[in-house]
């Protein structure tokens, strides 16, 4: 039988970490750390991006039933318009004719026109606070395309983070933190102008 050959794993250890030493330690452990706070600006970029995107598309949600409901406002408009427009015409019809008119006639006019008015001010409403929820969620939306730009200039700069790190080239690792602090000041822009 073959002798078993002992290799002393310790010695291994210390010979590859003076090589890494030897070949730019310094340069892959910052190559790591600026990845790593890129890694981390990219998932609360993402995270917000993400959830403005849904608070948006809930303020949509919300102006479209606002709209359904100044548009049945305005139906109802129509409809007490339509009601009194037919009772004058049959007031007018009755008086050429010297027929009586009945008692409640004017009343009912009256009362159609009020409530024409009220239904009027009430779809006035709904646009307004509609537009309101419009006006947010755009708002929202710009808002989460600047998330999105910066997530995306992160995620480049975390990619070209690994190439400077399995090449260790200082170039690579420069361009890496340059794209990654474009990233991140889209990110604060993005989080403190609006």
């Amino acid at each position: 039988m073959p002798e078993e050959i002992e290799i002393d794993t310790d010695k291994l250890h210390e010979a590859i970490h003076e090589e890494v030493e030897k070949e730019g330690g310094s340069l892959l452990r910052t190559i790591a750390l600026t990845t790593a706070l890129f890694a981390a600006f990219a998932a609360v970029a993402s995270l917000l991006a993400g959830g403005t995107v849904n608070e948006a598309l809930a303020l949509k949600t919300e102006a479209t039933q606002l709209q359904a409901q100044a548009s049945d406002q305005w139906a109802y408009y129509q409809a007490k318009g339509i009601k009194a427009v037919v009772l004058d015409a049959q007031k007018g019809v009755l008086a050429g004719t010297d027929k009586p008119l009945p008692a409640d006639l004017d009343k009912n006019i009256g009362r159609y026109k009020d409530e024409q008015a009220e239904a009027k001010k009430k779809a006035e409403e709904f646009e307004h606070e509609r537009d309101e929820k419009g006006k947010e969620a755009d708002h929202l939306i710009h808002q989460h395309h600047y998330f999105a730009y910066a997530v995306a200039m992160l995620q480049v700069a975390i990619a070209l983070g690994a190439v400077a790190a399995l090449t260790r080239k200082r170039l690579a690792w420069l361009g890496s933190t340059a794209l990654g602090l474009v990233g991140a000041a889209i990110f604060f822009w993005a989080l403190f102008a609006h």
